[in-house]
C-alpha cells in the first residue's frame, strides 16, 4: 500500500459505494428456522431456556409456517418434543409419532412452499436422554443406526424433504442412504451433522426438548473441541457414504472449521448458530448491554464470510424482517 495515493477509506465514505463493493450477502433463503413440535392442541408454550422460542402443537405450527412463508423464510428444521419415551427411541419409528404427523400437515397445507428438514436423532425419545441404545454404559453405534434407519423411512413416507442425522454414529449416513434407496426414496437428500462438537453451547436446547441425561455424557460420540483436524475424517466419511450437504455445529466458536471445510471440500455447508449463543445474546440484550438484532446480524455475516451456504438460526424471523425492510 502506497499512502497517500492509496486510501482504503475511499470505498467507505459513501453508502452506495459500500453496498457496491460488499461481497458477503445474507438472504432470507439462507435462513433455516428450528422449530420444536409437541403433542396436544392449541399449544404455544414459551421455552424458559430460549426466551422468544416456543413449543408448538401442530395446529399452531401451521400458523407459524404460514407466517414464515410470508417472510420468505422457506426452510424449517423440526425437532420433536415427546412425553412418550423408551430405551432405544423406537417410539419415534411410527407414523403416529409427532414429527411424521407434523410433516404430513405441513405438506397438506403448504405443499412445496416450505422445505421441511427433519432432525434425525433418538435423544428426544429415549428414557435415558442419550442419542441411542445403551449397552454397557455407552451408546451402541450399530444398534442405534438400526433405529435411525427405521425412523428415516417413516419420515420419508410422511413427506419430509431432507433428513438430517444429528447423532454422530459412525457409518449412519451410508446405512440411511441404503435404506432410503432400497425403499424408493433415492431423491431425498441427507444432510448429516458431520461436524458436531461435544459443546457446552447446547444447554438451552436440551431444556427445549426436555432432554436430560441419566448419567454419562456425549463425549464418546460427539467430537472433542481440543482436536484441530478430526473434522477432515468425519467430512470425508460422510461424503464417501453419499451425503448431499454437511451441517457444522456449533458455528460461532468454530468459524475456523467452517472456513477449512469450505476451502477443502466442494459441498454445501449448513452452519448451526446454536441455542447457547442465542440465549447469551438474549440475556445481554435484556440488560441493554447490546442490540440483539445488530449483534446477531454481525454473527450471521461472520458465519457466511467463513463459508457457510445457509444458517440454522433461532433469530430467523427477526432477521428476515430486517432483510425485507432493507
Amino acid at each position: 500500500m502506497n499512502y497517500p495515493n492509496s486510501r482504503l477509506r475511499r470505498l467507505r465514505y459513501n453508502p452506495n459505494i459500500r453496498n457496491l463493493v460488499e461481497d458477503i450477502n445474507l438472504k432470507t433463503s439462507d435462513l433455516i428456522y428450528p422449530i420444536f413440535v409437541c403433542e396436544g392442541k392449541n399449544i404455544k408454550e414459551e421455552i424458559k431456556s430460549l426466551p422468544g422460542q416456543y413449543r408448538y402443537s401442530i395446529d399452531n405450527l401451521l400458523i407459524l409456517t404460514k407466517e414464515l412463508i410470508s417472510l420468505n423464510i422457506n426452510s424449517v428444521l423440526l425437532f420433536g418434543v415427546s412425553d412418550k419415551k423408551d430405551d432405544s427411541g423406537n417410539i419415534a419409528c411410527n407414523h403416529k409419532s409427532i414429527i411424521p404427523k407434523a410433516i404430513k400437515k405441513i405438506k397438506e397445507n403448504h405443499n412445496d412452499d416450505i422445505l421441511v428438514i427433519a432432525d434425525l436423532c433418538n435423544c428426544s425419545y429415549t428414557s435415558h436422554g442419550h442419542c441411542g441404545t445403551i449397552v454397557d454404559g455407552d451408546v451402541d453405534n450399530d444398534l442405534t443406526i438400526e433405529t435411525l434407519c427405521k425412523q428415516s423411512i417413516i419420515l420419508a413416507e410422511s413427506g419430509v424433504d431432507i433428513i438430517a442425522p444429528s447423532d454422530m454414529m459412525d457409518g449412519r449416513t451410508g446405512e440411511i442412504r441404503k435404506e432410503l434407496d432400497k425403499n424408493g426414496f433415492h431423491k431425498i437428500p441427507i444432510f448429516p451433522y458431520s461436524v458436531k462438537y461435544a459443546s457446552s453451547f447446547y444447554g438451552p436446547f436440551r431444556g427445549a426438548v426436555s432432554n436430560s441425561l441419566n448419567g454419562g455424557d456425549r463425549e464418546t460420540h460427539q467430537m472433542s473441541f481440543k482436536n484441530s483436524s478430526e473434522y477432515l475424517r468425519e467430512i470425508e466419511q460422510d461424503i464417501n457414504e453419499g451425503c448431499d450437504a454437511v451441517i457444522i455445529k456449533p458455528a460461532l466458536s468454530y468459524l475456523d472449521i467452517i472456513s477449512k471445510v469450505k476451502d477443502r471440500f466442494n459441498i454445501p455447508i449448513i452452519a448451526y448458530n446454536v441455542s447457547g449463543v442465542y440465549s447469551m445474546i438474549k440475556s445481554a440484550s435484556k440488560e441493554n448491554l447490546i442490540d440483539e438484532i445488530d449483534i446477531t446480524m454481525e454473527i450471521l455475516y461472520s458465519i457466511k464470510r467463513a463459508g457457510a451456504t445457509a444458517i440454522i438460526t433461532y433469530n430467523a424471523v427477526e432477521i428476515a424482517k430486517k432483510i425485507n425492510k432493507k
